[in-house]
């Protein structure tokens, strides 16, 4: 099932990178580019758009008043807001319209996997399901708060979000089921101990699980894989 994405933001630089970002997640496909409110309610009429990608600051229409315009015309299409308006009044307006969640830029590109895959899990379900079990209505409203807080957890102290950024891009780079602290150290210029400093880090929070294998020579083999709620998980750190 692919999710159908019209991105509104008036920067050309910044679409670009949207896009590209997109784009590299499986599962959604970018429909269209819109620099004004204008733009994007005729690009809406024309075709089928399963998700909006919304600037607020933009020379023409502001994004909060085309999401308004968009409620009041019945429109419940889905909406992330992506957004260097920081105030707690821009926010709280795209929240009570129904955004299902709110990047604040500049961010790093986890946090917007970590948002385009969460919203991967509760579309589908939403189509999948008619009637959802208490069970799977809790884990979307936890989904949804958890976004909503967006960056609630501080790191340990003597780790720093460049680092763990670096560690979790190469994590996702490797694209494999399972990896060890030699697969990270070999694609990054960090110490060992460092590595594995942020991989036991990761264990503890839940966003990997580890377990250890013996080579031939005797000595513990510590094997990692990434949970199937790390991604959101760790969108509260960076």
């Amino acid at each position: 099932m692919t999710i159908k994405v019209l991105i509104v933001e008036d920067d050309p630089m910044v679409a670009k990178f949207n896009r590209h970002y997109l784009e590299s997640i499986e599962g959604f496909q970018c429909v269209g580019w819109a620099a004004s409110g204008d733009e994007a309610k005729k690009l809406l009429a024309e075709q089928e758009v399963d998700l909006i990608l919304l600037d607020i600051y933009m020379s023409q229409t502001n994004g909060l008043q085309l999401l308004t315009q968009l409620r009041e015309q019945g429109n419940t299409m889905d909406v992330i807001v992506i957004s260097a308006a920081s105030d707690n009044v821009s926010i709280r307006q795209a929240l009570q319209y129904g955004a299902v969640d709110y990047l604040i830029k500049p961010f790093e590109f986890t946090r917007f996997q970590a948002a385009l895959t969460g919203y991967q899990k509760d579309h589908q379900l939403m189509k999948r399901v008619e009637h959802l079990s208490q069970e799977q209505l809790d884990k979307l409203m936890r989904h949804r708060q958890a976004n909503s807080k967006q960056r609630s957890e501080e790191l340990p102290k003597g780790l720093t979000d460049a680092t763990l950024s670096i560690i979790w891009n190469i994590i996702n780079e490797l694209n494999q089921s399972t990896f060890s602290t030699e697969d990270i150290t070999s694609h990054a210029a960090i110490s060992r101990i460092s590595v594995r400093k942020y991989l036991a880090f990761l264990e503890e929070i839940g966003v990997l699980s580890m377990e250890s294998s013996y080579g031939s020579i005797g000595r513990p083999v510590y094997m990692y894989t990434v949970m199937s709620e790390g991604h959101e998980i760790l969108a509260q750190y960076l």
